[in-house]
């Protein structure tokens, strides 16, 4: 079975590791290096406690693929023989006034893996909090794992299983041809195949016509700073009212992001930049005394519904939608690579496709 794969992000790298380690020949295509647009400014939280607060359909996906991940990451570095940082640190969802503490309270339950700690508490696990800090919510299975590394080993174990990788390749356009789908790049060059995985984020909409869902896809900027630590490690990512806060273990921290609807642009911009420092030094006033490393801008890929769009486009079973994933693309990627697997292998019978599937809004 022949599968050409639009998009070498997270997703597109997930979902070219799982086919081609399951016997299809895979050619992954990008119009840039691996994993170089929203990808590489994600700060690869694993947290769907904080990501979804009302518990429903998008919660129990994310806690479904954070469930696959711990298997997922040792299968990968077995594969690509490369280093991935990974750690299941826990998160704390910090309090600053009472409003937010009285609302993150009724968040705590006793049937769930969520603790409420009083602000006393919350500073003698984490002392670089502020005086104001009223409490915080405690969750010990969120994580989170470095997004460069965990695509670069994505792309390795993707080659080591004989699939190929073209970067610098812009395609153009997916056309049905009888059987075969025919993929065009920007240069003229084609490529013919029985399915083509479309997973080229904020991209998506632009590659074949007639999905309204897929269309709708919409960029939002993401913009990130990485910060030198100078003060004591800190232990857990910290959530605050503004921004998020992930300790690496090279005594770096990512400070993010912005939602930012411009559009497709790109830039890193100075309002962006000092957004994000005044909030991490409103989390964490050491954080005034941290050294500036650089600044990241990526384009999150978002829809109307809030929810991803993976599945088969009903008018063209040949094309299987990987998209849509806004800020959790890498949260989600085990279970996006799995969903894609049912669709191209099996018969596509996982309840989550009903959910997804491009079709939903036709």
């Amino acid at each position: 079975m022949d599968v050409l794969i639009v998009g070498a992000g997270i997703i597109g790298c997930a979902v070219g590791c799982e086919l081609a380690r399951r016997g299809a020949r895979v050619r992954i295509f990008d119009s840039r290096s691996v994993g170089a647009g929203a990808t590489q400014a994600s700060a690869g939280v694993l947290a769907p406690y904080i990501e979804a607060h009302e518990r429903g359909p998008f919660f129990d996906l994310t806690i479904r693929s954070l469930n696959l991940y711990d298997d997922w990451i040792e299968q990968i570095r077995a594969d690509s023989g490369v280093a991935i940082e990974y750690r299941r640190c826990g998160t704390l969802e910090v309090a600053l006034d009472d409003a937010a503490a009285d609302r993150m309270q009724r968040y705590a339950s006793g049937d769930e893996p969520i603790a409420w700690l009083d602000g006393e508490a919350a500073r003698a696990i984490e002392p670089a909090l502020p005086e104001s800090t009223r409490g915080a919510l405690a969750v010990k299975i969120h994580g989170y794992v470095a997004a460069p590394s965990l695509t670069e080993a994505l792309a390795w174990a993707s080659l080591r299983h004989g699939a190929e990788i073209e970067t610098h390749r812009r395609i153009a356009r997916i056309d049905a041809d009888r059987a075969q789908l025919r993929v065009t790049a920007e240069d003229g060059s084609t490529w013919s195949a029985t399915t083509v995985v479309v997973a080229a984020g904020s991209w998506s909409g632009g590659l074949h016509q007639g999905s309204k869902a897929v269309e709708g896809v919409h960029p939002i900027r993401g913009q990130l700073l990485r910060l030198r630590w100078s003060q004591d490690p800190l232990t857990h990512i910290l959530w605050g009212p503004d921004c998020y806060v992930v300790p690496w273990t090279d005594g770096t921290v990512l400070v993010g992001a912005t939602a930012e609807d411009v559009g497709f642009d790109e830039r890193t911009t100075a309002a962006g930049v000092r957004d994000l420092l005044d909030a991490a030094c409103e989390l964490l006033p050491g954080a005034w005394g941290a050294t500036f490393l650089e600044a990241r801008a990526g384009l999150r890929p978002a829809t109307a519904d809030g929810l991803p769009i993976i599945g088969r486009f009903p008018s063209v079973p040949g094309i299987v939608y990987a998209t849509g994933h806004y800020r959790n693309g890498i949260l989600l990627a085990p279970l996006t690579a799995a969903l894609v697997a049912d669709c191209v292998f099996g018969d596509g019978s996982d309840p989550a496709l009903k959910l997804l599937t491009p079709a939903r809004v036709e």
